[in-house]
């Protein structure tokens, strides 16, 4: 394990060159002129359009709605207002027609812009910035966009290495800056720019360390479901002691694991159940985000024959984590596992394939966390299984039979999940440490 800790060590220095040319100019990348020049795109779901110069864009589908208007607010002459409404996914991209060079920028530059928050209690935004072919890097910024309503306007300074990892290519930025958002809310936002020699107000996630920094998972679509369930799992845990019924099986992870009481609830009953299995999937999860419930309670007072554990396929999609970070995560659980429930062995699944193609961005990067993964195994105390395969055609394209939207398994998918599973998972039920 200590192999995963070098690995991590190795990011800390962000690839690009030490010093931004004396002379670099600032970059205005939005301050009210002519879409032709400075090109906006309005984005709700899978619905996307360009903003044309002065006027108002709507756009409206089964994701969700979203709105942007263009003029002055509250004394800023060229601000552009987002509204949204129960969308799953919004977003103002700007989008030039030359992608930008900000490799000789970025080391000391500044993401700066004046942002106002009008309504932000049902929804939660995020900044987010190209770094490269089929690269991008985003900053939560849900609890601190909702401390800012109803303050006016005010002026956010994010360093630009706030969006930078070992490796990335910012010579071909082809958006440099996109506000998302989803759930309901207002917000207006004006004079975009790129400072050379900028000064950070804002702080950021270490990117390095985020993936084992414990944390609530704080995503507007989450919360505060989220902080509901694992008090309803504390709840249940404590009903299967006090019962005489503890569990035999612990399943941890997220959406993916959770979807046993949904579309694997069938397959769950007929395999689990008899276990007293314990869910502990949380939609959303992160690997930061089971390391907190760990931490405050959700295994506390058990003595499980196995727990199965499968987590990361979020650290890839929502942030695209590096592979070393996301097993570090993986390997900090671990430990907390081992801490908590010492007489319990451990099934350490590979996170599954997600996208149709072998050879897609995201599909790629969990399949790079699975190699490490596997290294973290001992055979005994932690068991590693790679069930993908099942789950796979002969050329490794995923099926919408098995998971619709090509991430979350259905029934069938559940069931191939338990067939796989099962032989492995008899053997470590059996067994004894």
């Amino acid at each position: 394990m200590h192999t995963l800790r070098l690995a991590i060590a190795s990011l800390v220095a962000i690839t690009l060159p030490a010093l931004a040319p004396a002379g670099a100019a600032d970059l205005t990348l939005y301050n009210g002129q002519a879409a032709s020049s400075q090109p906006v795109t309005l984005v709700a779901h899978e619905l996307a359009a360009p903003m044309q110069a002065g006027k108002a864009l709507s756009l409206s589908g089964a994701g969700g709605s979203a709105s942007v208007t263009p003029g002055q607010v509250d004394g800023q002459r060229h601000a552009l207002v987002l509204r949204w409404e129960q969308a799953w996914y919004a977003a103002l991209r700007l989008t030039p027609a030359t992608a930008l060079n900000l490799q000789m920028l970025a080391p000391h530059a500044t993401l700066e812009f004046d942002l106002r928050v009008a309504q932000l209690e049902q929804g939660g935004i995020d900044f987010k910035m190209a770094c490269g072919e089929a690269c991008q890097r985003k900053l939560g910024y849900v609890v601190p966009g909702r401390a800012m309503q109803g303050k006016g306007w005010q002026h956010l300074s994010f360093a630009l290495s706030c969006f930078a990892r070992a490796g990335d290519d910012f010579s071909k930025v082809d958006v440099p800056f996109a506000l998302e958002a989803n759930g309901t809310g207002e917000v207006a936002l004006a004079n975009v720019r790129i400072v050379a020699h900028g000064k950070a107000s804002q702080s950021c996630p270490d990117y390095r360390s985020i993936a084992f920094a414990p944390s609530p998972l704080n995503q507007a679509w989450a919360m505060p479901r989220w902080m509901q369930r694992h008090e309803q799992k504390l709840v249940l845990k404590q009903q299967l002691l006090s019962a005489g019924t503890p569990p035999q099986l612990v399943f941890i992870g997220d959406s993916i694991t959770e979807g046993w009481e949904k579309e694997g609830s069938a397959v769950w009953q007929q395999h689990y159940a008899p276990y007293h299995a314990l869910n502990l999937g949380y939609g959303g999860d992160h690997t930061e985000n089971v390391l907190w419930r760990l931490q405050h309670g959700e295994v506390d007072g058990l003595q499980p024959k196995v727990a199965v554990l499968m987590i990361g396929t979020n650290n890839t999609g929502d942030r695209q984590d590096q592979p070393e970070v996301t097993a570090a995560g993986v390997e900090r659980i671990l430990a907390e596992l081992r801490q908590r429930l010492p007489q319990t062995r451990v099934l350490l699944l590979a996170i599954f394939p997600r996208e149709a193609s072998a050879n897609a961005v995201l599909r790629r990067i969990n399949e790079q966390i699975n190699v490490r993964l596997a290294a973290l195994a001992d055979g005994e105390r932690v068991v590693f299984a790679n069930l993908n395969s099942a789950m796979l055609d002969a050329d490794g394209r995923l099926d919408t039979a098995i998971m619709p939207d090509l991430l979350h398994p259905q029934q069938r998918g559940y069931a191939i999940w338990a067939e796989a599973m099962q032989p492995v998972l008899e053997h470590m039920l059996a067994s004894q440490l």
